[in-house]
C-alpha cells in the first residue's frame, strides 16, 4: 500500500521538525503555503487543514513580527510535540528487567465518551490488551503514560500498576497475543520500502539542482511516516521479538535520514 501523507499530518510534522522556535514565533500563512507546496499540497488544502488544527486547539492565530498573518503552536500542541521527541528521535534499549506497566480503568456510564478516549489514547501510546479491561505496555512507558493521562484529565478513572510476567505461558509467546506483531512488522517494512531507497540515493548522489529543497522534501516525508511507528510499536525487549524483526533496521534508516537531511532541509525552510 502506498504511503498517504495528508495535508493536516504534514503540517503537524512541519511544526515538529522546524516550527518550534525558542520564542514561539508563528509561521506565516504564506510560508506554510510555500513549504507545503514543495510537498505537492495546494494552498486551499493548507488553509483548510490549518483551520481544522486551530479548531482542535493545536494552532493559534497570531501575527508574525513583520505583521503577516500566521499560526503558532498552542501550549498543549508544543507539549505533545516535546513528548513525542522522546519516542520519535530516541532509541531506547528496553530490557526485560524494566517489567510491565498495567492499566485498568472504570468510567461511569454517564461519561462513556471518556471510556472511548481512554481506549484510543492507550492504544495510541502503544498499549496492548492482556485481557478484557487490562492494558499492558513495557515498563519504560510508565512516565509518558502517567503524563498523558494527567494532561487529558483522565487520571481519576485509572489505576496504574507495575509488575512482571510470571507465567504460565512463556512471555515471548504471550506478547503475540497482547499485540499484533505481524501488523507492526508490516508497518516497519512499509517504511523501509518507501524510505530505504531514498537513503541510498542520498548516500550516493551527485550534486543536485537544489539540494536544500530536496533534503527538506525527503526529510518531511520520512518524518511524517516514521513518527507514527514508535507509537504503534511499543518497543519490546529484543528477546521477546520474532527472528528478523525489521524494527531495528527501520530505526537505523530513519536515524540516518534525520542525520543527513534535517539540517540540510532547514536551509530551504529558512529562505527569505
Amino acid at each position: 500500500m502506498a504511503e498517504q501523507h495528508t495535508p493536516r499530518s504534514l503540517i503537524v510534522t512541519l511544526y515538529g521538525a522546524y516550527g518550534r522556535t525558542p520564542d514561539g514565533a508563528p509561521l506565516a500563512v504564506a510560508e506554510l503555503v510555500r513549504l507545503l507546496g514543495a510537498l505537492g499540497v495546494d494552498a486551499p488544502s493548507v488553509r483548510s487543514s490549518v483551520s481544522r488544527l486551530k479548531r482542535r486547539g493545536l494552532l493559534i492565530a497570531e501575527r508574525t513580527p513583520r505583521g503577516a498573518a500566521g499560526y503558532a503552536l498552542s501550549a498543549d500542541a508544543r507539549q505533545l510535540l516535546d513528548d513525542g521527541d522522546r519516542r520519535i528521535y530516541g532509541r531506547p534499549a528496553p530490557a526485560l528487567s524494566d517489567g510491565w506497566v498495567l492499566v485498568v480503568f472504570s468510567v461511569p456510564e454517564a461519561e462513556r465518551n471518556k471510556r472511548h478516549l481512554l481506549r484510543s489514547r492507550l492504544a495510541g501510546l502503544g498499549f496492548g490488551t492482556a485481557a478484557p479491561g487490562v492494558w499492558i505496555a513495557p515498563g519504560h512507558l510508565y512516565e509518558e503514560t502517567r503524563h498523558a493521562l494527567e494532561r487529558l484529565r483522565l487520571d481519576p478513572y485509572v489505576d496504574l500498576f507495575r509488575g512482571e510476567h510470571l507465567g504460565f505461558a512463556a512471555t515471548a509467546e504471550t506478547v503475540g497475543r497482547w499485540w499484533d506483531l505481524g501488523q507492526i512488522a508490516a508497518l516497519h517494512e512499509e517504511f523501509l520500502r518507501a524510505h530505504e531507497p531514498v537513503l541510498r540515493w542520498w548516500q550516493t548522489r551527485g550534486p543536485g539542482a537544489d539540494p536544500a529543497e530536496s533534503a527538506y522534501r525527503d526529510y518531511l516525508r520520512a518524518l511524517d511516516s516514521w513518527r507514527q511507528l514508535p507509537y504503534a510499536d511499543p518497543g519490546l525487549p529484543v528477546e521477546l521479538l520474532p527472528a528478523n524483526w525489521p524494527g531495528g533496521r527501520s530505526a537505523e534508516v530513519f536515524a540516518a535520514l534525520h542525520g543527513q537531511l534535517r539540517d540540510a532541509g532547514a536551509a530551504f525552510v529558512d529562505r527569505p
